[in-house]
């Protein structure tokens, strides 16, 4: 079950997404009654959290979506702008939600982490939350139920009620039930935020990141302020969540009876899907020669690639491996797809930014001398063999991430990469001269000194004579 949608007949109580859920309804008992672009709208909606229903106005959504005249792609551009505006209305404005179940995730092969697991899950078990003496649910990692680092036991024999609160997840939880975490702490890196990622394919909870790794462009919360920062979220002030683009990327195979290698999806057979990230990367793998790759945007050929690959991004993954190879710095908030190519052949293949209403497709042509292969979010390793191709289009399921703040994007580049941080140009003069002696003078007096102080560049404008005597009008005067 999505946030949105609801099964038509359903007894439960009357929400905006409801409201969508009749719409389509609708549209499948009488399909006259709306437009086509309209039909298209609904049949693609951006999926999120049932929790973030009181904060979207899907009046504005749908009224964002129906207007668009462009039926080519209209599934793909209807996704995009209905992602765009969900997450600009839950940017503008707090949510205030009741927490009933939490889930943490913890960075693996790192014991320290778990200290600090028991910690928050204790925490969040015994602080008090909406009238009741204990807290809330709490769901760990299946791997600390026999930890002793964990102690389980110590945990639930300080009180008895616990027992029925303190739970564990699997991955086949998150997959088959998402709606059933109100919110994601993770405890660990962007390598973590990423796992959270991989864990929730379709709907994700919204997730707030603590910095526990190395760098952290993605984990804005610091663990040692979790009281204050939880109880912020959890309390009165709500909080405020950016919808990260991500990519729903296919993998179809050549058809074996095909006599004719072409990139119709009629000749090929779907494979596998992944949500990504950060980035669907495809390079040439072991192979010596470089890679032949047909890059095609909404069924149209734009290049063939001759690279030693190529990295599709989201703005999310800007920050990452696209980075490294000559990308640009991207605005989460930009609604774009990034083409980095690696190594390419030809200087003048540049990185670009796309439109994020493409469909992009990626194929290794019939006559290729080498197979190509694909990485997403670094997981999920794939070989295309000749015949075969991969899309890319932009996700009906965004990446809910809780705002530490404003500027916390800038902030975080500042803090990870350094950006345009670099030492001052001259040391400032605070009016105090002291001499290699020790002595203290009244005035400065420079060994070399500015001839004419009036045209020093570093003066004012208010108290320079700029353009009352140019050095060409001063050489004039000499004759």
């Amino acid at each position: 079950m999505n946030g949105l949608w609801e099964k038509p007949g359903s007894r439960q109580e009357y929400s905006q997404g409801n409201r969508l859920s009749e719409a389509l309804a609708s549209l499948r008992l009488d399909p006259d009654c709306l437009t086509a672009t309209k039909a298209a709208a609904l049949a693609s909606p951006c999926f999120f959290h049932k929790k973030f229903d009181n904060a979207v106005n899907i009046d504005k959504v749908l009224e964002e979506i129906q207007d668009v005249a462009s039926m080519s792609h209209s599934r793909l551009m209807q996704t995009a702008t209905g992602v765009r505006e969900v997450s600009k209305q839950l940017q503008r404005r707090p949510i205030k939600m009741t927490f009933k179940n939490i889930m943490i995730i913890t960075k693996a092969r790192d014991n320290e982490l778990v200290h600090l697991t028991r910690e928050l899950a204790e925490w969040l078990l015994t602080t008090p939350r909406y009238g009741s003496d204990v807290g809330v649910n709490v769901y760990v990692d299946a791997k600390l139920r026999r930890s002793k680092r964990f102690d389980e036991a110590g945990l639930l024999a300080k009180d008895k009620r616990f027992q029925n609160m303190l739970r564990y997840w699997t991955p086949d939880l998150c997959w088959s039930s998402p709606e059933k975490f109100d919110l994601v702490c993770t405890l660990g890196g962007d390598g973590t935020v990423l796992f959270t990622s991989w864990l929730f394919q379709r709907i994700v909870p919204p997730i707030l990141s603590f910095s526990l790794g190395s760098l952290g462009f993605l984990t804005n919360f610091q663990f040692q302020n979790y009281k204050e920062q939880l109880n912020t979220v959890m309390g009165d002030a709500g909080m405020r969540v950016n919808l990260r683009m991500r990519f729903t990327c296919t993998v179809y195979r050549a058809a074996l009876n095909t006599s004719r290698v072409s990139v119709s999806s009629e000749d090929h057979i779907e494979s596998e899907q992944y949500e990504v990230l950060n980035e669907l990367v495809i390079d040439r793998g072991p192979s010596p020669y470089v890679s032949q790759l047909e890059l095609y945007g909404d069924d149209h050929l734009l290049t063939v690639v001759q690279a030693d690959g190529c990295i599709f991004s989201t703005p999310t993954g800007s920050t990452a491996y696209s980075l490294s190879a000559g990308g640009s710095l991207v605005h989460p908030d930009i609604p774009a797809i990034l083409l980095t190519p690696i190594c390419p052949h030809t200087l003048s293949f540049r990185p670009m930014l796309l439109n994020d209403t493409m469909l992009l497709k990626v194929a290794v042509p019939g006559n290729s001398r080498a197979t190509a292969y694909c990485s997403f979010d670094g997981k999920g390793r794939v070989e295309l063999r000749p015949g075969d191709h991969v899309t890319i289009a932009a996700s009906q399921y965004p990446f809910p991430t809780v705002l530490s703040q404003p500027t916390e994007w800038f902030d975080s580049i500042s803090r990870t990469l350094r950006w345009n941080t670099r030492g001052a140009q001259q040391k400032g003069w605070d009016g105090q001269a002291t001499e290699s002696s020790g002595e203290s003078v009244k005035e400065l007096e420079f060994d070399i000194d500015i001839d004419d102080v009036d045209h020093d560049s570093g003066y004012s404008a208010a108290s320079s004579s700029a353009g009352a005597e140019t050095p060409l009008r001063r050489n004039f005067g000499m004759f």
